[in-house]
């Protein structure tokens, strides 16, 4: 039986958020001896990961853990968090917003709070503040602002395919898988053109705490706040212009948008610019680079996809969201006492979402390990487990990876991978180098 019960010391302020002391151990058990709260585990391959995965989903599917070793900015009073591996688990506390809130933040590292304001938009915020920004950010995805937006993808990824078929071999994430995002990002919005590689250097940089490469030595909390900062200005200086020149973009319309006489400010859009920047370009590459790799690991279904491919990818990119899982862990915090399989969880408990085990959850999908694009159902976790915050950028992602593949797989249909190199973290899924090999297109004279 679930028992609501609050503590005193909670205080709901006016935006319906929750200031309440942080957990302790009273009452917890012992941290489970299956750690996957240090710099090791993230540092194996999923292959390997799972493995400790498939015995916390068996035996221990909401398992009490140490806090994440080397956090950004530790906290000395941090008991720990709970960890969902089940998918089943996973949809429950996503789909719960009453009891489980995004407010205390939704990363699994700890990170500067200044940093959390300036990149995290609604991503980090509870009903009502939540559901009434949602609202205001989602009246600019007009079906005009879609068409344009999908007219800009098409002729994109052609463009980038152009770029590279001729060459026979490339990088693909640096040449390719990285490239056709953050161009659709840049176009959809209007970034101006001597303001693109900028965007995607400070989009990188958000992410950097999560990237030891990237980092390459530099303080995180500095890199991140920074680069949260530029893109601020970068948001700003294109509203500034607007203002002046009015534009047929995606900024334009979020400046437009108005709900009850309500618009976003500047601080709203450019948090929201910041997350976009990075949700919206970073998954899709990292989709993209998993796709191929799958498809050449299991060759009857690229030419399963091939056989029909615009009656199939619908299904096969839910599949490849799946098989990828570019996000591997978020998190929420309890706000009343409740159960999860057995555990007591009491407010101010964190509890994360282990979506890379979520998505190999056999007890819901069949063969988890394998590519299968005619997969149904399929109840991934890839945009999360549903609720009032499912992604709101999902369709744009899986149009863009609809037309991404499909000029790629038609013009590249053969192709060899080797040589891939993994990005160890918590939080991202990434392959930082792959080499691909093709025939190159020839020109016609």
């Amino acid at each position: 039986m679930t028992i609501e019960h609050q503590l005193p010391d909670i205080d709901w302020d006016d935006d319906g958020q929750a200031d309440f002391l942080p957990a302790t151990n009273l009452n917890k058990p012992d941290y489970d001896p299956v750690d996957v709260s240090s710099k090791a585990f993230w540092s194996q391959l999923l292959e390997d990961q799972d493995r400790s995965f498939a015995i916390l989903r068996r035996e221990r599917p909401v398992s009490w853990q140490r806090p994440v070793e080397d956090a950004v900015t530790p906290d000395p009073d941090d008991p720990g968090f709970w960890a969902l591996t089940r998918l089943e688990d996973i949809q429950r506390v996503s789909r719960d917003n009453e009891t489980f809130i995004s407010g205390q933040g939704v990363l699994f590292d700890m990170l500067p709070p200044i940093f959390l304001e300036m990149s995290q938009s609604f991503l980090a915020m509870d009903d009502p503040e939540h559901a009434k920004l949602r609202r205001l950010v989602s009246s600019a995805f007009t079906p005009r602002q879609v068409r344009r937006m999908e007219d800009k993808i098409r002729e994109i990824t052609t463009q980038c395919v152009d770029d590279i078929v001729g060459r026979g071999k490339i990088d693909f994430p640096a040449e390719f898988s990285s490239r056709f995002p953050l161009r659709v990002h840049c176009a959809i919005w209007g970034v101006p053109d001597h303001l693109a590689e900028e965007t995607g250097a400070a989009a990188r940089d958000v992410v950097a705490w999560a990237d030891p490469d990237l980092l390459a030595g530099r303080d995180p909390q500095e890199v991140q706040v920074e680069a949260c900062a530029r893109l601020h200005d970068i948001a700003a200086e294109m509203i500034s212009e607007r203002r002046q020149n009015r534009r047929d973009d995606l900024m334009q319309a979020l400046m437009d948008a108005e709900i009850d006489g309500e618009q976003l400010d500047e601080a709203q859009i450019g948090a929201f610019f910041v997350l976009m920047s990075v949700a919206g370009t970073d998954t899709t590459q990292h989709t993209t680079t998993f796709a191929v790799m799958g498809l050449t690991e299991f060759p009857e279904q690229k030419k399963w996809l091939l056989e029909d491919f615009d009656n199939r990818i619908d299904g096969a990119v839910e599949e490849f969201i799946r098989f990828g899982t570019p996000v591997m862990t978020f998190r929420r915090t309890a706000v009343r006492e409740t159960e999860i399989a057995g555990q007591r969880i009491m407010p101010g408990d964190k509890v994360v979402f282990l979506y890379a085990s979520g998505n190999r959850d056999d007890t819901l999908i069949d063969r988890p390990w394998e590519l299968d694009l005619s997969r149904d159902p399929n109840p991934h976790c890839g945009f999360g487990g549903g609720g009032v915050h499912y992604c709101l950028g999902s369709q744009l992602a899986k149009m863009m990876l609809r037309h991404a593949l499909k000029e790629l797989l038609f013009r590249i249909p053969e192709f060899q991978i080797s040589n891939p190199r993994f990005m160890g973290t918590n939080f991202m899924r990434a392959v930082t180098h792959l080499d691909f090999e093709f025939t190159p297109e020839r020109k016609e004279t």
